[in-house]
């Protein structure tokens, strides 16, 4: 396995001239020159392109992005240097193009953890569910002893890439929540102070969510088009929506990384060229950048005749019960 990383690695072509002259007669030893290590640039300039298919990504042992697929670039966040899969604060998956879905569980444990997790954030004990085609979300207002709200809401894309939600019915203490401002003379903005949230603002009676602010790295980066609730998931379409993956890749799950300079442990792969493929395409591929070092022990891997690097990797939560405590 680590034989298999170590050639990929390495593959630098190092050319050296041995400065002989044929014209000079045979007897006539070559100069002499003091022997200089090859020099390896990595071209921490170039971008790395990123390609995800039908992967279960976890930022958290509890919240988990299915990406249907995804098109972009593994970006690092530090000047002169290339990301790396130790520290996955070191690079952000700029989005092209996506279809990623988040299950309403999902998005009601990132709201009440992330989003509103600061001990004075003016809601608690959000619960998100499905009514129809629009979004219900349930909690209370941290104002005197607290209020009870309900609001039901239409989602949609900001033009600036963010997630609209549009309160169609808004109930706070069993009574319409119009009637209620009325009577405490406030607005949902000020009701509602977002100083101590993240990724969550107010605009007039909307709610804005931004979710390269509301989730745990790894970050991602990119601009939502179109938003639905489909079944029991929110999905985001980011860019362009695709009708479909392409054919070869439909039986395969997959994150691929090409060009570029990706660091993972104590080794560099230069002009990357890497897969991590799901050993059991059965299902999505469950993986987790804290634990890939688990995942990478537990599969195998094989060198491609173009010095590329195909990784097999059983799933997360297929090896979790059997790992040590960390």
């Amino acid at each position: 396995m680590r034989h298999a990383f170590l050639f990929a690695a390495a593959a630098v072509l190092v050319s050296c001239s041995s400065g002989n002259n044929p014209s000079k007669p045979a007897s006539q030893p070559p100069a002499q020159t003091a022997a200089k290590p090859p020099e390896i640039h990595e071209p921490v300039e170039a971008e790395t392109q990123v390609e995800m298919v039908n992967v279960n990504l976890h930022l958290d042992p509890v919240l988990v992005l299915h990406i249907r697929h995804l098109a972009g670039k593994f970006l690092s966040t530090r000047k002169g240097q290339p990301p790396t899969f130790d520290d996955k604060l070191s690079y952000i998956v700029a989005i092209d193009s996506a279809e990623v879905g988040v299950s309403l569980a999902n998005m009601t444990y990132a709201m009440n953890t992330y989003v509103f997790g600061e001990p004075d954030a003016p809601l608690k004990n959000l619960e998100l569910s499905r009514e129809g085609s629009e979004i219900k979300q349930t909690g209370t207002l941290k104002k005197g002893i607290g209020i009870h709200f309900e609001m039901v809401g239409a989602m949609s894309a900001t033009p600036d890439g963010k997630i609209r939600i549009h309160p169609t019915r808004m109930r706070a203490e069993h009574l319409p929540v119009k009637g209620l401002m009325k009577l405490f003379g406030l607005d949902m903005a000020k009701m509602i102070n977002t100083r101590n949230t993240r990724g969550f603002t107010v605009d007039d009676n909307d709610v804005i969510l931004d979710p390269t602010l509301m989730l745990p790295p790894p970050k991602m980066r990119g601009r939502i088009t179109a938003i639905r609730v489909q079944g029991d998931e929110i999905v985001q379409i980011f860019g362009k929506e695709q009708a479909a993956v392409a054919a070869g890749a439909r039986h395969s799950n997959y994150i691929a990384y090409r060009g570029g300079v990706v660091r993972f442990g104590r080794l560099t792969m230069i002009d990357a060229d890497m897969r991590l493929i799901d050993a059991d395409p059965a299902d999505p591929f469950d993986f987790f950048p804290d634990h890939y070092n688990d995942q990478l022990v537990a599969g195998y891997s094989k060198t491609t005749a173009s010095g590329g690097l195909l990784v097999y990797m059983p799933d997360y939560n297929k090896i979790s019960k059997s790992l040590p405590p960390h």
